[in-house]
Parts: structure tokens; C-alpha cells; sequence
């Protein structure tokens, strides 16, 4: 039995990915905490998950990138607001490691304090991406714009040069990343693209296609096909009584100031012959108008809405945009920022629904897309198989029983089967690997130190000074 602490990011959206993973954990075993944002204890207990909630200036931090003016300076802003974050996770994370006295850790790749922390203490660990990887690839574009791939010698020149000005924008926040892994005793970093292969073992919840196949990058990241977990809940009564397809429309849940989609989408399908449902996530409901074909909702689990759905109109986030395809569904792609151009792009790569443009917002332009996007069932069908053949849940908590227990990973495709429904959310009749119980040892302070018994707080403590 191994005791794993896992620590998320506090963006919303970033536990549900990981928790099924966590769970079939637990089903093996093993004794998983999370830290995370407050408000999750009740979704986690059924499965034996403990949850340690963020402090308050981890779980009040929010991203203010959506009040940039175009992509890059929105992503500019989102890794600066990544890097600020920096002392608080180190502080949450160092405290509920001498709480729980974990074997091994498991940290959110979008947590860069939390890492440092992970690689200073001498425990394992490894990382987890509820996002696509902007680790860069000769087999894709620089990451950030959504560009499309572009083989020739027109696109490898833009590529090579977007790439040189984009190492340039991300190195801004470099010498305080560095200063912080250098305070803990680690190696400075060439690049904060860096950051990103430092984990020993990274499971990505996407898979190709509708990610890129990338080559050349590390094999310690393992592609498992996205999180499609929620907890249980109820349909809505309402359901039953709408006798036609849905339309589903998703705002963000972390605030971006995409209201205008939700708006515009209503009225586009207002005389369609869809039902349209709007989950308003950060967008005040009440300040939408409705019109007699649509119900405004703050929140509605999505995979009760999926079933019945002819098309997602989305602002592209990773969570509600994979839940679609996976359930073969296209989606209507309309980003507003963060990484959502690169989300779109793969959409319309792979032939799985369509890319409109949050600055040529308008009712035609939308009802248009949205029709478009409607032909796309069969791209979305192709995306759906890709994520079944990934391996999901078994395959992550089987990396990671390896991982932990010091057992080399093979970066070899998944061959087994992954579980649909049950009346245990996440069954295996596998065996667990055996796991030795005894962790790597701690990182020992200095013989002047003070004594102590406590290694945890020694390490700490000396780090610290």
C-alpha cells in the first residue's frame, strides 16, 4: 500500500480529470489524499478519497488574462499568474506533506510551486495535464495562436520563427522560476518550457487524434485519453418535458467574460428546431435573455445533457470540449482565451466541428457555424475511438502503481480494456503490482542543523532559512 498526496491547481475543472484515476487508486489499495479547492469533500468520500482544502489565498486566486486583447498577451498573462502562485503552493503543499507523511506525490503540471517542492523533497512523484502540453514539437506548431499545421517551407519558416518569439515571451518569467528551484537546492532551468519535461512520469488526460502525435517528445508523458468523470447527481425535471434535440451551450466556470456567447447562441437557434440549454458557469444567469426554445441553468452536470445533444457550442475548454467528442457529439468552437484557440484548432483538425472567431461574434455568423458544425458527427466518432483506445482510468492508476513503486515504464501503446458502466464507477479485476512500502529517503539536512526526529520538518525548516 502506498500513500499518494495529490495536490490540483485551483482553477476549477482541474480535479474531475484525475479523480477517477484517484479513485481506482483507492479500489487497488492505496490511500490518496488530495489537496484542492474547498467545496470537493463530499464528490471524493464515496470513494475513499481524504481531501485537505486549499488555503484561501490559493483557493481566491483567479486568472485576470481575459482582459488581455489577444491571444498571446492572454497567455503571457495566465503563466505569469502561474509563476505568482508560486510561495503560496510551496507553503500548502510543504504543510500537508508533514500532515499526512505521504510516500509518494502526485502534483498538477499547472502548479509549478508544488512541483519544485515535489522534485526538493527527495520523495517520487509524478504530474498530471488536464490540458493540452505546450511542450514544443517539430510534428506541431509553436503552441499558443491555434495555427495549423504547415508542412511546407512557408510553414516550417513561420514556425521557426513564432517558436524563437514565443521562447522569448515565456523566458519573461524564468529568473523567478529559477530563483525559486535554485532556493531549493535544484538546477536552474534553460527554458520555463523546461518545466514541463522535469516529471519523471506525466499523464495527459487527451490522446491523439485529436491531439497531435508528437515524436519527439519525452517518454515520460503517457497520453491516457481525457477525465470524464462527474459526480453522480440527478437529471433535472425539466428534461423530461423538452421533446427535442439540445443544443448545448457552455460558458467558462473560471470567469472570462464570455456572456456574449451564451447570448449570441440563444438567439442564433431561437428559431431552430433545437432546444437550447445554456450552462452560464461565471456569467451571471440572470443577465441573459431567454428566449422560448432555451433554459439558462448556472450549472448542469454535462454528461446528463450529452445523450440528447446535436451540437455543443463551447468556449473551448478542455473538459466540456472532450465530453462532447467522446460522447460523439460535434462541437461549435468559439474561444476566448487561455488555451482555447489550440483547442479549436484541434477540433477542426480533426474534422469534428468548426472555429468562429469571439471578435466576429454575431447571430449569422454563429447559426452558420453551428450548422457547420452539426455535419461533423463522423470526425467526431473518429475523436471518440481514439479516446477509448487510450486506456482512461486503469491505465493512468496502472502508470502510476509502476511509477511509484521504481518500476520502469515502457512508452508503449494501451492494450486492455477500459470499464464503461458498473455499479462501481471505476471496476478492475486486475492485481495491483506489489509496492514497497518504504518511500525514497527524504532529503537529510545538514549535520548543524538543529536535532529533530521529524524529517519532514527539518528539510523544510532548513529550506526555509
Amino acid at each position: 500500500m502506498t500513500k499518494i498526496l495529490a495536490f490540483t491547481s485551483p482553477a476549477k475543472g482541474h480535479l474531475y480529470p484525475v479523480a477517477p484515476v484517484l479513485a481506482e487508486l483507492v479500489s487497488r489499495g492505496h490511500e490518496v489524499t488530495v489537496l484542492t479547492l474547498p467545496g470537493s469533500r463530499e464528490a471524493l468520500d464515496p470513494f475513499g478519497i481524504t481531501v485537505r482544502e486549499l488555503p484561501p489565498t490559493l483557493a481566491a486566486n483567479t486568472l485576470d488574462d481575459w482582459a488581455t486583447t489577444s491571444r498571446i498577451p492572454a497567455l503571457r498573462a495566465a503563466v505569469r499568474a502561474l509563476v505568482a502562485r508560486i510561495p503560496d503552493e510551496i507553503q500548502a503543499l510543504r504543510s500537508a506533506i508533514i500532515a499526512e507523511r505521504p510516500d509518494a506525490l502526485l502534483i498538477d503540471v499547472t502548479a509549478p510551486g508544488a512541483q519544485i517542492l515535489a522534485s526538493a523533497s527527495g520523495l517520487p512523484w509524478a504530474s498530471w495535464a488536464a490540458m493540452l502540453l505546450p511542450i514544443p514539437s517539430r510534428d506541431s506548431p509553436p503552441f499558443g495562436p491555434g495555427l495549423r499545421p504547415q508542412t511546407d517551407l512557408l510553414g516550417r519558416v513561420r514556425d521557426r520563427s513564432l517558436r524563437w518569439f514565443l521562447t522569448r515571451r515565456w523566458n519573461e518569467v524564468l529568473p523567478q522560476l529559477n530563483h525559486m528551484r535554485q532556493y531549493y537546492g535544484l538546477d536552474p532551468l534553460d527554458n520555463t518550457e523546461d518545466y514541463l519535461r522535469q516529471p519523471t512520469l506525466t499523464l495527459n488526460f487527451t490522446a491523439p487524434p485529436f491531439d497531435d502525435v508528437h515524436s519527439d517528445w519525452p517518454p515520460t508523458v503517457h497520453q491516457i485519453g481525457p477525465g470524464l468523470w462527474a459526480p453522480d447527481a440527478e437529471p433535472p425535471s425539466w428534461l423530461d418535458e423538452i421533446d427535442r434535440p439540445l443544443a448545448v451551450v457552455t460558458c467558462s466556470t473560471e470567469f472570462q467574460d464570455d456572456g456574449r456567447l451564451a447570448q449570441v447562441a440563444m438567439d442564433a437557434l431561437a428559431d431552430s428546431g433545437l432546444y437550447t440549454v445554456v450552462t452560464a458557469g461565471a456569467v451571471d444567469a440572470a443577465t441573459l435573455t431567454v428566449p422560448p426554445n432555451a433554459r439558462v441553468e448556472q450549472f448542469v452536470p454535462h454528461h446528463l445533457l450529452l445523450d440528447r445533444a446535436a451540437v455543443v457550442v463551447t468556449h473551448g475548454g478542455m473538459g466540456i470540449t472532450q465530453k462532447a467528442l467522446a460522447a460523439g457529439v460535434p462541437v461549435c468552437v468559439v474561444p476566448f482565451g487561455r488555451s482555447q484557440s489550440e483547442v479549436a484548432r484541434r477540433v477542426v483538425t480533426n474534422a469534428a466541428g468548426t472555429w468562429l472567431s469571439a471578435k466576429r461574434l454575431t447571430v449569422a455568423h454563429l447559426r452558420a457555424g453551428i450548422e457547420k458544425a452539426m455535419t461533423c458527427r463522423d470526425g467526431a466518432a473518429r475523436v471518440a475511438a481514439g479516446f477509448a483506445a487510450a486506456g482512461g482510468t486503469l491505465r493512468g492508476a496502472e502508470l502510476l502503481e509502476l511509477h511509484f513503486a521504481g518500476h520502469a515504464i515502457e512508452h508503449t501503446a494501451w492494450t486492455g480494456t477500459t470499464p464503461t458502466h458498473s455499479s462501481h464507477v471505476y471496476p478492475t479485476n486486475e492485481v495491483a503490482p506489489e509496492i514497497t512500502p518504504e518511500p525514497d529517503p527524504i532529503v537529510l539536512p545538514p549535520k548543524d542543523s538543529p536535532p529533530t526526529d521529524d524529517q519532514y520538518w527539518t528539510t523544510w525548516q532548513r529550506r526555509d532559512r
